[in-house]
C-alpha cells in the first residue's frame, strides 16, 4: 500500500513513523539495523531515509599539503530503503532531492526505485551544500522543490524529462513535502512559506510532515492557517525529543525553531545529558498526548541521536 493510502486512511488508530540516516560510508548496516529492529516493535507507519548531497573535505597528501576533494559521507540511500523493506517488510519512503543533483540523476533515481517496488518519495530541495553561503543548484538541477515536484509529475504521466515519452512507464509515484510551522529559514515570512506549501499542493503534493518542534500552540496555529488558505493535505507534526546538553543550543541553530520559555528553564537545570533526555521524554510526550487530543492519529520522529528516547516515548503512549 502507498503511504499516502497509509495516511488517508481513516481507521482512528494511532500511529507513528521514523526517519533514519544512511550510515557513514565504510560503516556498514549493522547499527542501521539494530536501529530499525527496535523501531519495528512500535509497528510504524513507514520510515523515510534522507538523502545527503557530497559535500567538500580537505585530506592531506605526503608532501603536507591539502587537496580539496568532493566526498559523499551517507550514500545509499535507495540501496537502505530497499534493503529495510526486504528485511522488515515495513513501508519506506526515501527523501529526493534537488541538492547535488542533476534532472538526469533524479531520472535515474525513479527508475531505480521503480525496479524496485519503491513507489513513496519525500520531495525536497535540500540543505544548501556548506562551501555556499547561499543554495546554488546543480548545473542541469533543479533550484525548487517545486520543479522537483513538476519532473516527478511529468515521469508519472509517462514523460522522461527531455519529452520523450517512456515506452512501459511503470506504477506513479505517491509524494510528500515538508512545511515549516515557524517557517523554513530563507523564506520571508511565514505568510509567503506557505503560499509556498499551497503551490506544491497544487502540483500534486498529498501530504506534507512537518520540520521539528517543541511548541505545539505553533502546529495548531500553522494547520488553521493552512487550512484557511486551502491547504488540505494532511499536515503531520514532526518531533524530535531533546537528548543532549548540546542540542540546546545546536537544534535552535540548526533547525531554526524556538525552544519554549517553559522547556528552556527546565532545560538549563539538568547537568548531564541524561537528565536532559528524561526531561526531552517527558516533554515529547505531553506533546503526543496534547497532539492526540486535537485529533492527530499520524506523529512523525526525527531519531538521530535519540533512537532510546524516541522508542521509550512510543511506549509510554501505547
Amino acid at each position: 500500500m502507498a503511504v499516502t493510502d497509509l495516511i488517508n486512511q481513516d481507521s482512528g488508530q494511532r500511529h507513528f513513523s521514523f526517519e533514519v540516516l544512511p550510515p557513514l560510508k565504510g560503516t556498514g548496516t549493522d547499527k542501521l539495523f539494530a536501529t530499525i529492529a527496535k523501531l519495528r516493535e512500535l509497528s510504524p507507519l513507514f520510515i523515510n531515509i534522507t538523502t545527503h548531497h557530497s559535500e567538500y573535505v580537505y585530506k592531506q597528501l605526503d608532501g603536507g599539503l591539502l587537496e580539496r576533494q568532493r566526498v559523499r559521507r551517507r550514500p545509499g540511500t535507495i540501496a537502505i530503503a530497499a534493503a529495510i523493506q526486504h528485511e522488515f517488510g515495513i513501508p519506506v519512503m526515501p527523501h529526493i532531492i534537488c541538492s547535488g543533483a542533476t534532472v538526469e540523476d533524479i531520472e535515474y533515481e525513479l527508475l531505480d526505485l521503480q525496479f524496485l517496488g519503491i513507489t513513496s518519495l519525500l520531495l525536497l530541495r535540500g540543505d544548501k551544500a556548506k562551501e555556499d553561503r547561499f543554495f546554488t543548484p546543480t548545473p542541469g538541477g533543479h533550484e525548487h522543490t517545486t520543479d522537483l515536484i513538476r519532473q516527478v509529475v511529468r515521469f508519472n504521466e509517462g514523460f522522461f524529462a527531455d519529452g520523450e515519452p517512456i515506452k512501459r512507464p511503470g506504477p506513479a509515484f505517491d509524494f510528500g513535502v515538508a512545511c515549516y510551522p515557524e517557517k523554513h529559514d530563507e523564506a520571508p515570512n511565514l505568510e509567503m512559506d506557505m503560499a509556498f506549501l499551497k503551490e506544491k499542493q497544487d502540483l500534486g503534493a498529498q501530504y506534507a510532515v512537518t520540520q521539528l518542534f517543541y511548541d505545539n500552540r505553533k502546529y495548531f496555529d500553522f494547520v488553521a492557517e493552512a487550512r484557511a488558505m486551502g491547504i488540505t493535505l494532511p499536515i503531520i507534526p514532526g518531533l524530535k525529543p531533546l537528548a543532549k546538553l548540546s542540542q540546546l543550543s545546536v537544534v535552535p541553530k540548526t533547525f531554526h525553531c524556538d525552544i519554549p520559555q517553559e522547556l528552556a528553564r527546565e532545560a538549563v537545570k539538568c547537568r548531564t545529558d541524561e537528565e536532559l533526555r528524561r526531561l526531552g521524554v517527558e516533554w515529547a510526550v505531553a506533546q503526543c498526548r496534547e497532539l492526540y487530543a486535537h485529533g492527530v492519529n499520524n506523529i512523525h520522529f526525527y531519531t538521530v541521536s535519540a533512537v532510546d528516547s524516541v522508542a521509550e516515548i512510543a511506549r509510554q503512549l501505547m
